[in-house]
Order: C-alpha cells, then sequence, then structure tokens
C-alpha cells in the first residue's frame, strides 16, 4: 500500500499523471507549459506558478490545494 500522507507535490503530480496515462509532453501540451517545465517540477527541482497550478488543476479536476497535498 502506497502510503500518500507523506506526498509532496512532485510525487502527486507525477502520479496524476501516470494515472491519466499520458506522457510529460502531453500534460504540458494540454496545460500551455513544456514538456521540461512538468520534468522539472516531477523531480522537485522547480516549483510552478499561480497560473501553471492552476491549469494542472484545471486539467486533472482538482483543486490546487490537493494538488500541493494541502488539506
Amino acid at each position: 500500500m502506497i502510503d500518500r500522507k507523506n506526498e509532496q507535490f512532485p510525487q502527486r503530480l507525477q502520479r496524476y499523471r501516470e494515472r491519466r496515462g499520458i506522457s510529460r509532453r502531453v500534460l504540458g501540451e494540454l496545460c500551455g507549459l513544456s514538456k521540461n517545465s512538468i520534468c522539472r517540477y516531477e523531480r522537485g527541482e522547480r516549483e510552478p506558478n499561480a497560473a501553471a497550478l492552476s491549469a494542472l488543476a484545471d486539467f486533472f479536476e482538482t483543486s490546487v490545494d490537493d494538488l500541493l497535498c494541502r488539506k
């Protein structure tokens, strides 16, 4: 069983993307972001700005707080 209590944004983003069965490139295209940005977000090397977070949350039909692992 996966412990999602300690999950952080990079892991959550990757899990959501993989659950949809799409590549980083496709996610980037659908959200108006680059594949490299998605890759850096998933590695924890970069944090998305408000516009990127909003686009990702809209795509995954969830809240920004959920993406950021906040209650």
